[in-house]
């Protein structure tokens, strides 16, 4: 009847009509915009046919060939999409409603197979027929909040409608995908099948409607007909609405296009949708976050790149059983690779194992382990004193202190016991890579892989790439952090490498503020309401002020011109007066538990003392001026980054402060905030603040893309 690249329509028995969603060449199935138009013309060939006096067809089933439903749209084709006119956008949504609309309105029971997953539009589509019979461990759901949208093929609608508003909300305002028996229970789902029998299930259901034994049009009425209790949904979701982040637009639209259109008919709801969707499309949180997606897959596509050069890590080791070793071990063990983990201190051994099991235990409190899943994860870590066992490691990372004449004599030693084809890689955060590689005689076998705190948590790691570091140890190590579940990025060495290059400026802004009179608390305030999870002197406090003041030494000898002083040093006259952070408890903020045992965090009298000690001046500044003046230096370091080619993409810079240092989401990163302002606005602040220096100076490639008319994007 049809055949598409990614649709086929064909007859199966009973009069019943199969669609077949089947991209040619892909491993999964998206609504982009080919197989958009080809739904649309098998479509209009089924309601061609069901128009004609004595049709053949008495049903439509829509499956999948793929292992999954549809997985969503193509977010690829969105960007160009939303920069659409305002009505040629909401025309390619009405195209998309009208489709829908048209199986909805077919003379004959529709019904979607679900196998996997179907997700975004993929749901959408499922939506639209009559019934849905789901695999039992298919997933269903709307994750288009995660990109800074909502559903807009009719998603907001449907949904609302078939079940209880409440639940459908919270699937939007999550993202999450759902669970059949979820689905099954709250009405979206019909029937569930084994994954052997999604097809006979399905039929059986498709053809019971056929012979009238179920009624579809009731399904059909209950998704069209106006929400009865709609002023209580205008109360939820104002209620609701009152706890969500301004930051992030979507949930809140979300909560009031649904209370919108919940009283209005089916034709007019979907009208509302469109309209808010649109205004939604082009705010800069979606671009933002679309773009952080694009850039994840493009990190993704990246990492699978090098480990298909790269043969499986089956035996690794680490060196050192402290925070860092021992996270690593645990990572390591609870992924699948087996790790030996060496200290020179039994207590040392102890701590590291103890700390494994205390994570594991926490997976087991939250129900996500078993007791038998613990064990085996701890068997998988084996501790040592000696170098006994390293025969067949295939990569070894060091973790010792952050000392160079210690790390490379602990690399010396270990490169003995190992065998010639072994990678080793330094889990430092400072230390030149180049520097340490005087310390081997195989510098083409090591590099680094420098993994952030706490490890269990943190995703990024920065595999470090220096001189002589040869492409086959940079793919195993790339392969060894994928399996880990991290996400790596592949940088050239330098100070500080990447995510640390770009963080030290920022902290010199801070610092300078302060001298300029201006409180931290209220700095704090301030970049938190830009979209920070912490303020620079809680992070200073969080990360220890005395590893702060050793990595600003690092930053000042690796680049003094730009990242120097122009006076006093807070932090380090803060380590003076030993106030070392949440270490001990004292740095910008005091820790500790009132009398009801609640932990409290205040401003240090000390601190605030010291910083007016060496004020050099008391600035009135408003809130948008100290965010310039913290910003502008990390966003100019980020461009260095690009044009001294530390990373290879403006998508690695980026998704390296939004994994390391949790860089706002919305707004995609420090060179997606300049495309954000644009580049001439983003030149103009800058250069309010030419006077202080090397910090604030526009890079020449900046320039260059500024005189062009290019952006980093």
């Amino acid at each position: 009847m049809y055949n598409g690249q990614a649709v086929t329509l064909k007859s199966i028995e009973n009069g019943l009509v199969e669609l077949v969603l089947d991209a040619q060449g892909a491993p999964v199935n998206t609504l982009n915009s080919i197989a958009m138009r080809e739904l649309g013309e098998a479509v209009e060939i089924i309601a061609a046919d069901s128009s004609i006096t004595g049709s053949s067809i008495k049903g439509l089933l829509i499956s999948s060939a793929k292992p999954a439903f549809i997985v969503g749209a193509d977010i690829t084709e969105f960007m160009s999409m939303f920069a659409l006119p305002d009505a040629e956008l909401q025309q390619r949504l009405a195209e998309s409603h009208a489709l829908f609309s048209r199986i909805e309105s077919l003379p004959f029971p529709t019904l979607t197979a679900v196998n996997g997953m179907a997700l975004g539009g993929g749901f959408e589509l499922a939506l639209s027929t009559d019934f849905r019979v789901l695999t039992k461990d298919a997933r269903v759901g709307l994750p288009e909040v995660n990109l800074g949208i909502y559903p807009g093929w009719g998603g907001t609608v449907r949904l609302s409608r078939m079940i209880d508003t409440a639940s459908a909300v919270q699937w939007m305002l999550t993202g999450k995908p759902q669970k059949a028996a979820v689905a099954l229970e709250l009405g979206v789902a019909d029937r569930l099948a084994e994954e052997g029998e999604l097809r006979a299930v399905a039929l059986e259901l498709l053809q019971a409607a056929v012979n009238g034994e179920v009624d579809f049009r009731a399904n059909r009425q209950r998704k069209r007909q106006p929400i009865q209790n709609s002023s209580e949904v205008k109360a939820m979701a104002a209620e609701m609405a009152k706890k969500l982040d301004p930051n992030y637009p979507a949930p809140i639209q979300i909560l009031e296009i649904v209370a919108t259109h919940a009283s209005l008919p089916f034709d007019e709801a979907l009208k509302v949708e469109t309209e808010g969707f649109t205004t939604l499309a082009k705010s800069d949180a979606a671009k933002s976050l679309i773009g952080l997606f694009l850039n994840d897959q493009l990190l993704k596509k990246k990492a699978r790149s090098w480990s298909k050069q790269a043969a499986p890590v089956k035996q690794s080791a680490v060196l050192g059983a402290g925070i860092m070793g021992g996270g690593v071990a645990y990572q390591s063990a609870s992924t699948g690779t087996p790790i030996l983990m060496k200290d020179i201190r039994d207590e040392a051994l102890e701590l590291g194992i103890n700390t494994a099991s205390g994570l594991l235990d926490k997976q087991i409190e939250k129900g996500r382990l078993t007791e038998e899943a613990k064990q085996a994860v701890l068997g998988g870590i084996q501790p040592t004193l000696s170098y006994d066992d390293f025969s067949n490691v295939d990569i070894v990372v060091e973790a010792v202190v952050e000392n160079p004449a210690v790390k490379a004599s602990v690399l010396a030693e270990v490169e003995k016991s190992v065998p010639a084809t072994a990678v080793l890689a330094s889990n430092t955060s400072t230390i030149s890579i180049n520097q340490l590689a005087e310390s081997v005689s195989r510098p083409e076998q090591f590099c680094g892989m420098h993994f952030f705190n706490p490890v269990h948590l943190m995703p990024l790691v920065e595999v470090i790439r220096g001189s002589q570091t040869s492409d086959e140890t940079i793919a195993r190590t790339v392969a060894y952090a994928s399996a880990m579940g991290k996400t790596p990025i592949v940088v050239n060495d330098c100070p500080g490498f990447l995510v640390n290059r770009i963080l030290f400026p920022y902290f010199n802004a801070f610092n300078r503020l302060l001298l300029d009179g201006v409180d931290f608390e209220r700095i704090d305030r301030v970049m938190e309401g830009f979209g920070w999870p912490m303020g620079p002197a809680y992070l200073a406090d969080v990360v220890g002020i005395d590893t702060l003041v050793h990595a600003d030494h690092v930053m000042q000898e690796g680049f003094p011109v730009r990242m120097g002083h122009d006076g006093d040093v807070i932090a380090a006259a803060l380590l003076d007066a030993k106030h070392l952070g949440q270490k001990n408890g004292k740095g910008f903020y005091e820790y500790g538990k009132d009398e009801n045992g609640r932990r409290f965090k205040k401003a240090s009298e000390k601190a605030q003392q010291l910083i007016e000690d060496r004020r050099s001046a008391q600035l009135e500044l408003t809130d948008q001026q100290i965010i310039d003046r913290m910003m502008i230096p990390m966003c100019l370091e980020a461009a260095l980054c690009l044009e001294d080619g530390i990373v290879e993409t403006p998508a690695e810079a980026d998704m390296g402060l939004i994994l390391g240092l949790g860089f706002p989401r919305f707004r995609g990163g420090a060179l997606r905030y300049i495309d954000t302002l644009g580049l001439e606005e983003f030149a103009r602040r800058a250069e309010e603040h030419q006077s202080r220096g090397a910090l604030y100076q526009l890079t020449e490639g900046f320039k260059a893309r500024l005189a062009e008319g290019r952006s980093y994007y």
